[in-house]
């Protein structure tokens, strides 16, 4: 038995080398799986570009297929070379032994052997131990879906693309589900592994760096020309991993509020679904919204180094701590910041910056609010590659994203049930908010009047702080790079479209809101409500809440997730359950819209409303 593991790790090293090979000589320096269509699961909405689009032509659904599949612009560089994400317990070699280790066959949630052992915010992982990654491979490919992987500089790098969140692989059937959550990507879990999670630490509890400076020597000299105390990198790094590791399985922090505030990741099937977001900020510019959304995604969260110049302003962090800060425990030595140097951290980050002029390693252009936040982009950047015009890419997703439809529904129901179902639809009012084609009113529901969990809605309030309030944007002709003086062009908002960017960015003293989304693939994407806490596995009365699911290996059930969405005493189980989760504000809490006996309503109603519900559309 020990000569055949010998043999059979052998095998694998082996097997691993010739896929690199394999990749290096088929495409280059570089591998990304684009599945073919054969491969998907739910086929792409047929029409014309503009009625895709709804009444947008400024936009290419093949590129944004194309960009969506695979561009990240740059980001490998933040998430390898900075963060470290590879360098810890979880590293690229051993994703690629355990992809060549499914021998061709397909898996929702990739599992990777630990490389070392590393005790990380309490916990211990050890060598070999199985890593769920909750990453995607669908039959046939050489690399998880989403994931970019290059060699560049010396070294394996990887990168993401919106497919790593916004694509799963269908369990049955092996094949690719578009715009469909990938509601197991471990993503606290993955970046807690990374030798430099610090380098995220905005988006944790963490509100004052002051708590963690000890060594009263480090510093660097600041914007004002005073030495500014950085912080310790192990209490820091600590702090951050123990905020991050809390995040549910399909969950990510996408605020720069300094509340541990995940979000569920959210479908990408976009038409109709506006506005855009948890909060419903994406409301102006091309695509009812969309556009800006996308970008934030991008231009925000996949590059922790674009929010420098908001550093002082909205967080109260001198730029050049900022800087130092997230660079200081940088995973490769070409970026990693020696206050012993004595060079400033903006002096020594442009040294080595991979997009010179750009604040960040992303491929970014300035807005034109920067450096101010606007309703287009909350850090002032917007995402291109050279040789595209502005927004170019951008806008081809939002296009291409507006042609896809829900795959199939994983739940059957019969006529009378649905109709049945229907009618309590109906009785119960669920069709004041979730009315229409798409099973919404497009509307953004003050947090006190929904009454779900509060800290998310107001994650755009800092911004506020340094607010162009004028939304702009390049004419659609501009390239990039950007010329001296680019066409730039006002958006026009309606009233009725400011009064919902005030409600969505939490501004003028509001508490934010919630937007009501479209009822589309809800079988697909259990659990439910914007924190994903209200969460029920196979098991009624054991499975409850992410302590009873997510965390305990077990995923949460379509169906008996929504019966506790309805029901009240269940939900109130599911939420005695989440209490662990309070400091991530995860609870499962509000939309107290009852369909259970105290509102009037037989277990039989109950059933076909929940059947019918997990039916849409697609019957």
């Amino acid at each position: 038995m020990r000569r055949f593991r010998i043999l059979f790790g052998l095998y694998l090293f082996v097997a691993a080398v010739a896929l690199g090979a394999a990749v290096w000589l088929s495409s280059g320096p570089e591998y990304v799986y684009r599945p073919s269509d054969d491969k998907v699961l739910n086929p792409e909405r047929g029409g014309s570009v503009r009625a895709a689009s709804e009444g947008d032509e400024s936009g290419d659904p093949a590129l944004g297929k194309t960009s969506f599949y695979g561009s990240t612009f740059g980001n490998e560089v933040f998430f390898t070379d900075i963060m470290g994400l590879f360098d810890g317990p979880f590293t690229l070699p051993n994703v690629i032994q355990a992809v060549v280790g499914l021998r061709g066959q397909g898996t929702d949630n990739l599992k990777v052997k630990a490389a070392k052992t590393a005790t990380i915010a309490g916990q211990t992982i050890h060598e070999g131990d199985l890593i769920e990654t909750g990453l995607d491979v669908p039959k046939g490919a050489a690399a998880p879906l989403g994931v970019r992987i290059k060699y560049a500089d010396g070294r394996l790098k990887a990168g993401i693309s919106c497919l790593v969140c916004h694509a799963t692989v269908d369990d049955r059937t092996g094949k690719v589900a578009l715009g469909v959550p990938n509601r197991d990507l471990n993503v606290g879990y993955l970046l807690a592994m990374a030798t430099n999670t610090s380098a995220y630490f905005t988006h944790t509890q963490i509100s004052t760096l002051q708590t963690y400076m000890r060594d009263l020597t480090r510093t660097v000299k600041g914007s004002d020309g005073q030495d500014k105390v950085l912080p310790d990198p192990e209490l820091l790094e600590d702090a951050v991993d123990r905020d991050i590791i809390r995040w549910p399985r399909g969950s990510n922090d996408t605020t720069l509020d300094s509340t541990n505030n995940p979000v569920q990741i959210p479908d990408s099937i976009t038409l109709g679904d506006h506005p855009y977001g948890w909060s419903g900020q994406g409301v102006a510019g091309p695509f009812k919204g969309l556009s800006a959304a996308i970008n934030n995604a991008h231009a925000q969260n996949m590059d922790a180094m674009t929010q420098s110049e908001l550093a002082w302003p909205v967080k109260d962090v001198d730029k050049e701590l900022y800087i130092g800060t997230l660079l200081q425990r940088a995973a490769t030595p070409k970026y990693r910041y020696d206050p012993a140097s004595g060079r400033k951290p903006s002096d020594f980050f442009a040294s080595v910056d991979p997009t010179p002029g750009m604040p960040g390693v992303n491929q970014v252009i300035p807005a034109p609010s920067y450096p101010r936040s606007s309703y287009m982009s909350a850090v002032g950047l917007f995402n291109s590659e050279p040789g595209f015009t502005a927004w170019q890419q951008v806008n081809s997703m939002s296009a291409w994203m507006n042609t896809l439809v829900p795959p199939k529904p994983r739940v059957e129901a019969d006529a009378r049930t649905v109709a049945m179902g229907e009618g309590v639809f109906r009785k119960a009012q669920c069709v004041s908010c979730h009315a229409g084609a798409f099973f919404t009113n497009n509307k953004i529901i003050p947090v006190k009047e929904i009454g779900t969990e509060p800290a998310r809605a107001a994650g755009f309030r800092v911004a506020e702080k340094f607010f162009d309030p004028v939304p702009r944007m390049y004419a659609p002709n501009v390239p990039v790079p950007l010329p001296d003086s680019p066409e730039v062009r006002t958006i026009e908002l309606t009233e009725e479209q400011r009064a919902a960017l005030q409600l969505a960015w939490a501004q003028k003293g509001s508490e934010g809101g919630y937007k009501v989304p479209s009822l589309f693939g809800l079988s697909w994407s259990p659990p439910y409500l914007h924190d994903g806490g209200v969460a029920v596995g196979p098991d009624r009365e054991r499975d409850l809440g992410i302590p009873g699911t997510w965390n305990k290996g077990v995923g949460p059930d379509a169906y008996n997730s929504l019966q506790a969405l309805l029901d009240r005493r269940q939900r109130a189980r599911v939420m005695e359950a989440n209490k662990p989760l309070a400091p991530a504000h995860v609870t499962g809490e509000g939309h107290a819209f009852w369909v259970d006996e105290e509102a009037g309503f037989t277990p039989e109603e109950q059933d076909a409303l929940i059947r019918y519900l997990l039916t849409i559309p697609g019957r």
